[in-house]
């Protein structure tokens, strides 16, 4: 994806089709994002004025500088911003929460309820220990699946900013998570040990 800034299709967003297209294809992943930051209580309002924001500046839009999506996060993102106490209490009342480890064959469920089962408690603990900073550009990356460039665009800052505060979240949260995959989203399968493969043989 890197490099990849402007999808095919952002053309502008200036007249009402289009700005009615962006809103069709955007407002579900942008709400998503939102809800698993801030909860749904907060997230369908911020959505909502994230897309109200967008329409006032929807002339500004200029399709040269970088994606609409990354446009429309970096709106959604300074608007989480003022709601930096809300996370924090989420993510503290997700880390209380029993571990859930049990999903059902047959059950249908989202990405995130998959997550949030497995994950859950130990996910939302290292969160809450990087800063706004950090957290933006990782969340970004993992749940928004913009790229560095993407990213660098909706947040306004340098591409080697991305990668220093991506790499810094990655390793704070190594260190609470231990083996975790931070581009599947999922803990490392555990390796086996030899040595114990080869004393059963022995025994």
């Amino acid at each position: 994806m890197e490099g990849e800034s402007q999808p095919a299709g952002d053309s502008g967003v200036a007249g009402p089709e289009d700005f009615e297209s962006a809103f069709r294809q955007h407002f579900s992943p942008v709400y998503r994002f939102i809800a698993r930051r801030v909860g749904p209580a907060l997230a369908e309002d911020l959505a909502a004025e994230t897309f109200a924001t967008a329409y006032r500046r929807r002339t500004s839009f200029n399709p040269r500088q970088g994606s609409l999506r990354a446009w429309l996060y970096g709106i959604a993102v300074n608007l989480v911003r003022n709601h930096w106490r809300a996370e924090q209490h989420l993510l503290a009342l997700d880390a209380q929460l029993a571990p859930q480890t049990a999903v059902p064959d047959d059950s249908d469920a989202t990405e995130e309820r998959v997550i949030a089962a497995v994950l859950g408690p130990r996910l939302a603990t290292a969160l809450g220990q990087l800063n706004q900073e950090q957290r933006e550009v990782l969340l970004l990356h993992a749940w928004a699946d913009l790229s560095h460039d993407e990213i660098g665009v909706a947040l306004g800052i340098a591409l080697g900013t991305v990668r220093s505060r991506l790499s810094r979240a990655r390793a704070t949260l190594r260190q609470h998570l231990g083996g975790f995959d931070f581009d599947l989203w999922e803990f490392e399968e555990p390796q086996a040990d030899p040595a114990q493969g080869q004393g059963r043989d022995n025994a």
